[in-house]
């Protein structure tokens, strides 16, 4: 009986590595993180979303994708922490530009750009942090 069982035990030891090998392998691919671009400088957000009110009703909503280049290493550290700062001062920002925003035309994407730099430099206390817009639109409701 005892050899009878020898085929079993010899299969369970050659696939017990094997097996640990592979969901080694398999956790290292879920570790693994989607990354926008190969650009160590470059810090997204995600994007935001503030009201178009007029009439003292809601209007529309205007979205800005936003990423910031930080070329220095030292402000970049200091930009990743101060996430949470920069999106509190965008949204309030993009909420005093919305109020003055009209649903049948598009923004200024320059002036946005120069309102979000203007921002970014405040909030991170010095120059160097560079504002890249991905994408700006409206949603009008009707």
């Amino acid at each position: 009986m005892r050899l009878g069982l020898f085929p079993v035990w010899l299969g369970l030891l050659t696939f017990l590595p094997l097996a640990a090998l592979g969901a080694e392998e398999a956790g290292d691919k879920k570790s693994s993180e989607h990354k926008l671009t190969q650009s160590v400088s470059y810090l997204p957000l995600d994007p935001i979303y503030t009201t178009i009110v007029d009439d003292n009703r809601a209007q529309g909503m205007l979205m800005v994708g936003v990423g910031l280049d930080v070329p220095d290493e030292g402000l970049r550290e200091i930009a990743s922490r101060s996430i949470p700062v920069l999106r509190d001062a965008y949204v309030r920002n993009l909420m005093a530009f919305t109020a003055t925003a009209r649903t049948d035309a598009q923004p200024d994407v320059t002036q946005l750009a120069t309102r979000l730099q203007a921002v970014t430099d405040r909030a991170l206390g010095k120059k160097g942090a560079k504002i890249l817009l991905a994408q700006v639109a409206i949603r009008v409701n009707r």
